[in-house]
């Protein structure tokens, strides 16, 4: 279970060391300013989407240290990796992944993640 208390303060640490407002960091990960208020002050839990859209928005973000604090923030491979970091990675064109075909359904999305809190998310395009 998270505690939602630590989870606000690691929380409100992003927010600080991006040097962001919470109406800024609302816009970028894509939420209602409301959203972040609850959250900070602790009357809402964190959804799972809000914490998929922090970890998009800011690659530096670990999922385990923001669950439940655990790792570091910002996480120290994030430096060793000097390759750009983007929201999500084309996905290889199906018939490079299977020899049979399905045409009723096509992969909209797969995220791997890593022991070490980090994760990659690849989508169709």
């Amino acid at each position: 279970m998270i505690n939602t208390q630590d989870f606000s303060k690691r929380l409100q640490k992003v927010i600080d060391y991006y040097d962001e407002t919470a109406s800024s960091f609302a816009e970028k990960i894509g939420v209602q300013r409301s959203s972040i208020s609850h959250i900070l002050s602790g009357r809402n839990k964190p959804s799972l989407d809000f914490v998929l859209k922090v970890l998009s928005s800011f690659p530096e973000v670990e999922l385990y240290w923001l669950m439940n604090g655990k790792g570091k923030f910002p996480s120290e491979h994030s430096h060793i990796d000097s390759s750009p970091k983007t929201d999500s990675q084309p996905i290889p064109d199906s018939n490079t992944l299977y020899t049979e075909k399905s045409s009723s359904k096509s992969i909209e999305r797969i995220i791997i993640f890593y022991k070490d809190g980090s994760f990659q998310n690849f989508e169709n395009s």
